[in-house]
């Protein structure tokens, strides 16, 4: 892996100040639900980079997904229901089949050929409903995220869904570089100013970037209490890969002071945690974020799953109460360089990689 450097090279510091809310990639699998958002009757409305969704679950228990506008007056088929071979618009009562044929026009013998909408390839995948925004046909399974720990038996945890009014970018960034644990999180997450001072490698990947960081001898955050009540100092480790579109996949944890991983394993000390996350683009402004983080399911009940949860709750409100301040400083003055310094290393590589990707689509 290669280490941060003192400065950012030049070229890619328009990557960094750049917060354009867009274009979005459209052939790649963007995270529109947990499955729970989805129980069998319901219609679910979402908006995914800038395009109306709807979402329901067929009779077989399967997923579908329609782009969110009748083709007769264009209402929402969200305003409308679930039947057993379809879903209804609530205006006229045109009924769609998952594949966004029309398959009834109430007084109408006969269905027009061009009476159908938009269909969208989508998968449940792990417990995360995911959405493919380009050709359906070309939709890859094999491009799906590793998102192991959100339907393993071996972790615990409670889901989470925050809305940002911020564009994506901009969340990115923030979870590129975990040097603000130490100040946004000093009391829940932190706990040390040490995380901010230990710099991070950073390994380029073909679709993002892997940071890992070791801070030693540090006080245990707030956040750790529910599950490990422990007062002396800690070895901490975050390792993560952030991968298009907006993807964190992450394994992280401590142990205290001294220990190796598998010597606090062997005396059943420390805390190890699994995290994934997603932040999907709502429009050029605004964003949906999906996320949690598992403790180990034989470590801890219910009672330490919730504490953990709501801990986690109270750090994420911090991120968007900071973010949504520095996106009105940035509305205030659109243009205004950003000063790019060595802990934004991750955000550009990872920006570089985006716009790669863009350019593949001709965006």
């Amino acid at each position: 892996m290669s280490a941060m450097s003192e400065t950012v090279p030049a070229a890619p510091h328009a990557a960094v100040t750049a917060v354009a809310g867009g274009p979005f990639l459209r052939n790649t699998w963007y995270v529109a639900a947990w499955s729970h958002e989805l129980p069998p009757g319901a219609l679910l409305a979402r908006t995914i980079a800038g395009e109306a969704l709807v979402l329901w679950r067929t009779a077989s228990g399967s997923i579908a997904a329609l782009e969110d506008r009748c083709c007769h007056r264009q209402a929402p088929l969200s305003c409308g229901r679930v039947e057993a071979d379809g879903l209804r618009c609530g205006y006229h009562g045109l009924k769609f089949a998952p594949d966004g044929r029309c398959i009834e026009v109430p007084g109408l013998d006969r269905v027009p050929p061009a009476a159908r909408v938009r269909r969208y390839a989508v998968v449940e995948h792990r417990r995360w409903v995911m959405v493919w925004l380009g050709d359906v046909d070309a939709a890859d399974p094999t491009r799906l995220p590793d998102n192991h720990a959100c339907d393993s038996p071996d972790w615990r945890y409670r889901p989470g869904y925050l809305h940002y009014d911020t564009p994506v970018e901009l969340i990115a960034d923030n979870l590129l570089d975990f040097s603000h644990l130490s100040y946004v999180h000093a009391g829940t997450l932190g706990g040390s100013d040490r995380i901010a001072a230990i710099r991070p490698t950073v390994q380029d990947l073909p679709d993002g970037v892997r940071v890992e960081r070791h801070v030693p001898a540090v006080p245990p955050p707030a956040y750790y209490r529910p599950l490990w009540p422990y007062d002396g100092l800690i070895d901490r480790w975050i390792r993560y890969d952030f991968l298009l579109p907006g993807v964190l996949l992450m394994d992280s944890g401590a142990q205290p002071a001294g220990l190796t991983a598998d010597e606090a394993a062997q005396r059943g000390v420390g805390v190890r945690f699994r995290s994934c996350q997603a932040i999907t683009p709502e429009t050029a402004s605004s964003t949906h974020y999906f996320f949690m983080e598992a403790h180990r399911a034989d470590r801890g009940d219910e009672t330490v799953t919730e504490g953990l949860y709501q801990g986690l709750l109270a750090a994420f409100a911090e991120d968007r109460a900071m973010i949504t301040a520095q996106w009105h400083n940035l509305q205030r003055t659109p243009g205004r360089p950003m000063l790019p310094l060595a802990m934004d290393a991750a955000l550009v590589r990872y920006r570089a990689c985006l716009a790669q990707a863009l350019a593949r689509e001709g965006r």
